[in-house]
């Protein structure tokens, strides 16, 4: 049984640093692309930051210079570390792991979500 879980949110001031976690069980395919995407209320849920087996990475625009991510593919986990936070990136961040198969298709797994909350 597959399993992505998230860890590491909560509440900090704006300003502050949090890390978020996300490990991948139970996947016996390699692991493809991994990212975050988050939720804030009444938004739709919008892309933060992707990384790919060789580690390319894809930030959005929002949070470049503030977030990095990265992985551990023999734990078949990402991380995503998070400075200079403002009251915006307030979210529930989710992660996602992309498993690639034959003919060309592809399996998306995401997690439960961890908040972010971020004070002013």
């Amino acid at each position: 049984q597959v399993q992505v879980v998230e860890s590491g949110g909560g509440l900090v001031p704006a300003g502050g640093s949090l890390r978020l976690s996300c490990a991948a069980s139970g996947i016996r395919s390699s692991i493809s692309t991994m990212g975050w995407y988050r939720q804030a209320p009444g938004k739709q849920r919008e892309l933060v930051t992707t990384i790919g087996s060789g580690d390319s990475t894809n930030y959005a625009d929002s949070v470049k210079g503030r977030f990095t991510i990265s992985r551990d593919n023999a734990k078949n986990t990402v991380y995503l570390q998070m400075n200079s936070l403002k009251p915006e990136d307030t979210a529930v961040y989710y992660c996602n792991a992309v498993v690639r198969l034959v003919a060309g298709s592809f399996i998306n797994y995401w997690g439960q979500g961890t908040q972010v909350t971020v004070s002013s």
